[in-house]
């Protein structure tokens, strides 16, 4: 255990605090990036500079008010497949948060938390007969479907399954479209409600997902119009109809276009229009970005550098981290732009900025953290990068390829979110 650790803890139990051992408490006015620095000071002095994340765990709380403030007639199931860290979970739990699972791992992690089947959706449109069992056995009913051939599938291994059809979603203007995988196009629903109904499983609502960071937030306004045509489908073939499910791609990172905030007043007209209060339709989503995004901040250590002399007398400088692609900058290879590091280092007033590569710790070549280059100043060996907003889909992508360890997270939270601490379970 590290010195700086010990630090926090007896400064904790000084103030006879019983704050779990694996939660850093922040002082009064103090933040979790004040926490990064600190555990970089302390790693600076030893030859062992792994990488690092903090969570903020009060960050992810003030998410989640932030989002029933905006949609307060939506229910957030949180996308587990986005962040699935232990207290993440616990804390998302005691806000109340349904949970989006996508397999019988995120099922299991859910469910041992004490959270109720009736929380879940286990929103896959493909799933394994394996882990149809396990719901059904578990009691988590509701669960999304798009094709005839899931319907097979669903009325042999869990005919009690409470099912809502997925609609294939204009997604094109979202940097990670879903809708080649996934959904049926409304031509083809009226005769899965059919179908559903011959083999006597239950259909009582629709979804659709516009995509991971949608661009576009009228996109919503299509997709939840081709929903109520949709319920219109299911009740004239007598399925009970009552459940919205809006999917996810709210933004996460702040200054995002559009704006959270936009995106949540075309939701709410949209709903309004076609889905208006007092007619007994339950609406959830299944935000995942838009809540952990802001949580983490990660800080990475210079292993390596090499100069790189190009025409006209420039320089271009290589500099190779103790994480990667193979870590938790995985998804940052599809996004539209480089993500500009903070840099540790007492440097001049205007450093003068080179074009530099960020290559990760493997021996792949294809192994570098951006597509594009980023100005930099010159660095050395040794020296940190901060890399803020990086919640979502990070950790939980990491692998052990070529011995790389995956990154660990350490979790902090203000005194102000003690009280979730006693009833996280």
């Amino acid at each position: 255990m590290s010195a700086l650790l010990v630090d926090w803890k007896e400064s904790a139990g000084a103030a006879g605090s019983t704050w779990p051992k694996e939660i850093i408490p922040l002082g009064p006015g103090e933040s979790a990036r004040e926490v990064v620095w600190k555990k970089i000071q302390d790693l600076s002095d030893s030859d062992h500079r792994d990488p690092f994340m903090v969570a903020d765990l009060g960050a992810l709380a003030s998410r989640h008010q932030a989002f029933c403030q905006a949609l307060p007639r939506v229910s957030p199931f949180y996308a587990v497949k986005c962040n699935s860290s232990p207290w993440v979970l616990r804390v998302l739990a005691a806000l109340g948060t349904g949970f989006d699972c996508a397999s019988q791992v995120e099922l299991e992690q859910v469910l041992g938390l004490g959270v109720a089947p009736s929380r879940i959706i286990y929103a896959h449109p493909c799933k394994p007969i394996s882990c149809l069992q396990y719901a059904a056995h578990h009691g988590v009913q509701l669960m999304t479907f798009d094709s005839e051939e899931e319907l097979t599938k669903v009325a042999r291994h869990h005919p009690g399954a409470r099912l809502v059809l997925r609609l294939w979603t204009q997604d094109s203007s979202s940097v990670f479209p879903l809708s080649a995988k996934f959904g049926a196009r409304l031509e083809m629903c009226e005769r899965l409600l059919t179908s559903a109904r011959a083999l006597g499983l239950a259909v009582v609502g629709a979804s659709f997902h516009v995509g991971s960071s949608c661009r576009n937030a009228h996109v919503f306004t299509q997709a939840i119009a081709d929903c109520r045509r949709l319920f219109e489908m299911g009740r004239g073939v007598w399925h009970e109809m009552n459940l919205l499910d809006i999917g996810g791609g709210f933004p996460g990172v702040e200054g995002s276009e559009p704006m959270f905030e936009e995106m949540a007043r075309v939701i709410h007209a949209a709903l309004a229009r076609d889905f208006p209060e007092g007619t007994g339709v339950e609406i959830i989503a299944e935000p995942g970005r838009f809540y952990e995004e802001p949580v983490c901040t990660a800080a990475v250590n210079i292993i390596a550098k090499k100069a790189v002399p190009e025409a006209g007398g420039y320089r271009k400088l290589l500099y190779y981290l103790n994480e990667g692609h193979y870590g938790i900058f995985r998804v940052c290879l599809r996004e539209l732009v480089s993500r500009t590091p903070m840099v540790v280092k007492e440097l001049g007033s205007e450093p003068p900025l080179f074009p530099c590569i960020l290559y990760g710790p493997t021996c792949d070549a294809f192994d570098k953290l951006f597509q594009q280059e980023v100005q930099l100043p010159e660095l050395d060996v040794g020296d940190w990068l901060i890399f803020p907003s990086m919640g979502a889909y990070t950790w939980v992508m990491s692998s052990t390829f070529n011995g790389f360890l995956p990154t660990t997270i350490c979790y902090a939270m203000g005194a102000e979110f003690r009280s979730l601490l006693e009833t996280a379970p």
